[in-house]
């Protein structure tokens, strides 16, 4: 491993800027949301990019990229890093595409230091990791890991009805390659940490060693409507006064079970949404998560329970839905220590972190070896405008990177 070896810094900044520039928001964000107008457009960028670096491309059938630079043993199984390019629909410049853009970085290095690797190195981009338009996160990567059937997440549909394999047709994104995995070595996910933890403790690095379990769900209480006057309250069948007993018990619920329990109402909406009307329906969804399987159970139990017995009470119906679970991943120990090795050659300051997030490397943790790498993101804020990194952080996450992969590829 070449430790004097270092990314060039100006020319990743200049590229997430670049990039940014797609789907622009107001406030200085990203609205480039999965298969999108704006999706293709980053898509086409990046390929771009790598075709320029002398790289090969090939698109899977899920519209997952692949590019590779080849290695003197070229049917040796790759060494392989990536991310995503969407985003949320009022989300930073950095979730994902950070990832997507410091694994180019890393083989243009390589090129311009003329440096053959043993093994072929691939930077992947996986669609849909947001789940924000098609209601399923870190799409690709669970179809290539085989954890979703291709079919099924063709038939994603998003709120206009419009399915993921319209969009992907649309866009020449239906790729010819099966979404199966190949022969892989070892993978690495660079990604900003989405939380405050690094920034807090002045760390540079976040050595990942894990993911904690999550999942999603999607609660409908099914209500009567009525007249808001005549109808008096003890008379009503209002899914919302269900709602406000099941909101307090949930966060006391969350509060309960300490401080590394997760608990988010993300959606809320009530039908048919008229000031006059008592509704007849309340739809939201809740993501529940905790490092520790146990506690996680428990968490999951009691959410149940709380939901039922309010409905019960009220004579509502309520059924519950889980449209997305992520059990807690431990990553490969080999993968998390060529990223410790690397951070020592460099320097940095680090700590060791388990990700409160969802990100693809759980699914591709299934059928390789897998690890992630850290970089602190300012206050801790992402899936948010205003979400900010410090390019010399940008710069550190990538040498860290480079240096992993080559331990591996060499």
């Amino acid at each position: 491993m070449n430790s004097q070896l270092r990314i060039n810094g100006d020319r990743l900044w200049q590229r997430l800027n670049e990039i940014a520039k797609i789907g622009a928001t107001a406030l200085g964000g990203c609205n480039r949301q999965a298969l999108t107008d704006e999706d293709k457009q980053g898509r086409d960028l990046f390929i771009g990019w790598c075709k320029a670096a002398g790289c090969s491309v090939r698109v899977d059938e899920i519209g997952n990229i692949f590019v590779r630079r080849a290695g003197r043993s070229d049917s040796l199984p790759c060494v392989m890093t990536g991310s995503h390019l969407d985003t949320q629909p009022t989300g930073g410049k950095y979730d994902g595409v950070y990832g997507v853009l410091a694994g180019l970085e890393v083989l243009e290095t390589l090129n311009d230091h003329n440096i053959e690797t043993t093994n072929p190195l691939e930077v992947v981009v996986w669609t849909n990791e947001e789940g924000a338009r098609f209601d399923m996160a870190m799409m690709g990567s669970a179809v290539w890991a085989g954890q979703m059937r291709l079919e099924d997440a063709y038939e994603l549909a998003d709120r206009e009805g419009i399915t993921v394999r319209d969009e992907l047709a649309r866009h020449g994104y239906i790729g010819e390659h099966p979404a199966k995995p190949h022969a892989v070595k070892a993978v690495f996910e660079t990604h900003i940490e989405q939380g405050p933890v690094l920034e807090a403790a002045n760390q540079v690095i976040g050595i990942v060693t894990g993911v904690q379990n999550m999942s999603r769900y999607r609660v409908v209480i099914h209500g009567t409507e009525t007249h808001a006057g005549p109808a008096p309250m003890a008379m009503r069948h209002d899914p919302v006064m269900a709602l406000a007993s099941i909101l307090p018990a949930l966060y006391k619920m969350a509060e309960r079970h300490g401080p590394d329990s997760r608990l988010t109402v993300g959606y809320l909406s009530a039908s048919p949404g008229s000031s006059n009307t008592v509704p007849g329906e309340v739809e939201l969804t809740v993501d529940i998560r905790h490092p520790q399987e146990q506690i996680y159970a428990s968490m999951l139990d009691e959410f149940r329970a709380i939901v039922d017995d309010s409905c019960q009470a009220r004579g509502l119906h309520v059924p519950v839905d889980c449209f997305f679970e992520s059990p807690g991943v431990t990553f490969d120990a080999g993968c998390v220590e060529a990223v410790s090795e690397s951070v020592s050659s460099l320097g940095y300051t680090a700590d060791r972190i388990v990700s409160g997030a969802g990100h693809d490397a759980c699914n591709v943790a299934a059928v390789a070896p897998t690890s992630m790498i850290f970089i602190p993101c300012e206050e801790g804020i992402s899936h948010n405008e205003l979400e900010n990194i410090e390019a010399s952080h940008s710069e550190a996450g990538a040498n860290v990177l480079l240096l992993a992969m080559l331990k591996m590829a060499s």
